[in-house]
């Protein structure tokens, strides 16, 4: 059998690449719902810490195979957008806190509705990232467009206290309750239930509460790609980099999700250090235009972010360390 086309390049990678990335994907995802989580169950914080260093370790080692096998500036590049889109899926987190508080879903079912929501994210960041690459390919000043989208979203988020959700009067949340027949009790993890209309008495289908909130998740991760795909171009262009790190990056945060949703409260003063973040990898690109630079080292753009980063946690830990851990 003739295995030459998997060395065909696909948006500037051999394809073998794409296929050996996507296989470990498939396999990870496989090992975590067939092995780990064949039934539903209650994930403690001691259990998702673990996994989440799972997950952190199995997202570093790929990025330590991409440097040794293409080169310390795509594996400093991977490094950079593995930790920057990381620290920004932590304001994800608050988000899926919300919805899930809003459809009271219970603890045991909101790892299958994570599970199903990654499965949608692998999608919709792939439709993203390979639609922002073909601009960036065709159209060079695209990427200025991303940098000063990310500074004046970085300013945006220092100067303005942004009010907490309200769930309940969601647009999406409406046009669901409106258009199709959904039901307001939960039918354990099912997502469809079959039952007699109230008002016909017709056998129908309803939507559970355990639907909306899916959608819900997906909704609120396209909203919070609108930054960090940006964030990750602004980086590098090179779409298997931003692809993987991203997948890598969303990965663990499935995983980490029951730790840091009950001491999420702890994190509330990181937001001005994700908003330098944004500024700095949108300026870095005009300030390298100036200075006559292709671009900014990758190791100084990586230290620098690790560095906002750790100490905005730090403060974070420190302003918050007398505050009691909340359930």
């Amino acid at each position: 059998m003739d295995f030459s086309f998997l060395f065909v390049e696909w948006l500037g990678t051999p394809l073998w690449m794409w296929v050996s990335f996507f296989v470990l994907v498939i396999a990870i995802l496989s090992f975590d719902l067939g092995i780990l989580h064949k039934q539903n169950k209650e994930i403690g914080v001691r259990e998702s810490v673990k996994l989440s260093a799972l997950y952190v370790a199995l997202g570093l080692a790929f990025g330590g195979w991409v440097w040794w096998y293409v080169g310390s500036g795509a594996g400093l590049a991977y490094l950079t957008g593995f930790v920057v889109e990381k620290t920004l899926a932590l304001d994800n987190v608050f988000v899926i806190a919300l919805i899930f508080s809003f459809f009271a879903v219970p603890r045991i079912y909101q790892h299958r509705v994570l599970f199903w929501g990654i499965l949608g994210v692998i999608v919709l960041r792939a439709i993203m990232i390979g639609v922002g690459a073909m601009l960036v390919a065709e159209f060079a000043w695209v990427l200025y467009i991303f940098a000063a989208f990310l500074i004046v979203t970085g300013i945006k988020m220092l100067i303005v206290k942004e009010a907490e959700p309200d769930v309940s009067k969601n647009v999406l949340v409406r046009f669901m309750r409106s258009r199709f027949n959904v039901t307001d009790e939960h039918h354990g993890e099912r997502f469809f239930v079959k039952k007699a209309h109230p008002r016909t008495g017709k056998m129908s289908w309803f939507i559970t509460p355990l639907f909306m909130a899916l959608v819900m998740v997906e909704v609120a991760d396209v909203i919070f790609a609108v930054d960090s795909v940006p964030a990750i171009f602004a980086i590098t262009t090179d779409p298997f980099i931003v692809y993987t790190s991203n997948i890598f990056a969303i990965l663990g945060l499935r995983a980490l999700y029951f730790a840091l949703a009950a001491m999420i409260h702890r994190f509330r003063y990181l937001k001005p250090a994700l908003a330098i973040v944004l500024i700095f990898i949108g300026s870095k690109i005009f300030v390298a235009d100036l200075m006559g630079l292709e671009k900014f080292p990758a190791a100084f753009s990586l230290g620098v972010t690790f560095a906002i980063i750790a100490a905005g946690v730090v403060w974070s830990l420190m302003r918050t360390r007398d505050q009691q851990q909340l359930a």
